[in-house]
């Protein structure tokens, strides 16, 4: 028993190393560079052409909508640095001053053809192709080998569907809400004691660190999106990028106004020390509103990461209770604030920020907010596919009302007969 455990728990661990976005890169690449590099052998006149796997290398990514557009790009950058060579050949010969016309012109060019990062390989075809003596047939050598290679990197990822990496950008989402739970906590339970102001300060640079975490959750996040355009094993992969998007915003959001929230909890402790930060009663109060609103984002994470159905309405039932008892929780410190300010007004502004920005952090989360934020999301994205690509929307609309109408006659027969 202990030995199928052992085995089961080292193919567990396998699979999730052999999905690791690196190593995926690192084997896609190389299995496409040497497969192009065997075809080119047999198809180029040159005796080693190495272009068509250093085009594959470049070209092969993770996902199969970053390999479209890297090899369109690709391509176009190094047919218009040949074409520049083959233009100057018919001229010039290479010298110091032409090869320097040339770099220039091909880097203008490479803007002009909006080949983005591959800018400079367009003067780099330009100089292999200007610097040989038979510029027709290594011009069409470098041409050859650049499409091998481009085709051999979109075939590649056209038979073996790249992976869809929104469990990762889930894993992350949910890792950062967490993170995000666990200063709420210690931010309460601080502001129920005697804080001291540097302990204070220290929960406000720990918010602040929090940056780089969304940073790092929005790279696995536009990883899961080019993974989810394009792919033949997706449906609806627009709704699943927006869901994702709008649910790291908010949590972005929140970790925003909790780094406000520090930053009054700070100054309150500079202006009280050595006293407390509120009273017994009231600390209590921030104490528990702090971990409610803990467990909330946790939840809210939970619901934008799940995709079965049945789990998504549970996650957003548990979110809707705890934002309801946070909000009984909110009404209760706003009262015991409120007599606060009235036994002792001298930091009435930051009593007020303190609530105010509580209440921010449950709006955000609040479900029939998000539920706005997704409808007018969807519409955006809609509306600018429409203005970007009419005629793809308008055959696209006129395929879907030829299959209403084909369902409407079936539906219309059976009930006839």
């Amino acid at each position: 028993m202990l030995d199928v455990r052992e085995s089961t728990a080292w193919a567990v661990r396998w699979v999730r190393r052999h999905r690791d976005p690196v190593l995926a890169q690192a084997l896609r690449s190389t299995a496409a560079a040497t497969i192009a590099y065997v075809i080119a052998v047999r198809l180029s006149p040159e005796a080693a052409p190495l272009t068509a796997p250093l085009t594959a290398l470049l070209v092969v990514q993770v996902t199969l909508f970053a390999t479209l557009k890297m090899s369109v790009r690709r391509v176009n950058a190094v047919v218009a640095g040949v074409l520049v060579a083959i233009g100057f050949s018919q001229l010039v010969g290479l010298t110091w001053w032409s090869l320097a016309l040339v770099i220039l012109v091909a880097l203008a060019v490479g803007h002009v053809v909006r080949v983005h990062e591959f800018v400079v390989e367009v003067a780099i075809s330009a100089m292999l192709v200007l610097g040989v003596t038979t510029h027709g047939s290594t011009a069409w050598a470098r041409v050859v080998e650049t499409l091998i290679g481009a085709i051999v990197g979109l075939a590649f990822n056209l038979f073996l569907a790249p992976p869809v990496w929104v469990e990762q950008a889930g894993a992350s989402i949910e890792n950062l809400a967490r993170r995000l739970r666990q200063l709420m906590l210690r931010v309460g339970e601080e502001a129920a004691d005697s804080t001291p102001f540097h302990e204070a300060a220290a929960r406000l640079h720990e918010a602040r660190r929090l940056d780089h975490e969304i940073a790092e959750v929005d790279e696995d996040l536009r990883q899961a999106e080019d993974s989810l355009r394009f792919n033949p094993r997706v449906r609806e992969g627009l709704l699943h990028r927006v869901v994702l998007r709008t649910g790291l915003d908010t949590l972005e959001i929140c970790t925003v106004v909790l780094r406000v929230l520090a930053r009054t909890l700070t100054d309150l402790a500079k202006e009280r020390e050595p006293e407390p930060l509120f009273p017994a009663e009231t600390g209590a109060a921030v104490e528990r509103l702090l971990s409610e609103m803990a467990d909330a984002v946790v939840s809210f994470a939970v619901l934008v990461t799940t995709s079965a159905s049945e789990n998504a309405e549970s996650a957003e039932e548990r979110l809707s209770t705890e934002l309801r008892q946070a909000a009984v929780t909110r009404d209760k410190l706003a009262l015991l604030l409120l007599e606060e300010v009235r036994r002792d007004p001298r930091q009435w502004q930051l009593h007020g920020a303190v609530l105010t920005e509580v209440n921010r952090i449950i709006d955000e989360m609040d479900t029939e907010h998000r539920s706005r934020r997704l409808l007018e999301e969807l519409d955006r994205h809609t509306r600018e596919q429409r203005e970007r690509l009419p005629r793809l929307t308008r055959l696209r609309d006129g395929v879907r009302r030829r299959r209403r109408r084909l369902r409407n006659r079936g539906t219309t027969g059976e009930r006839s007969s």
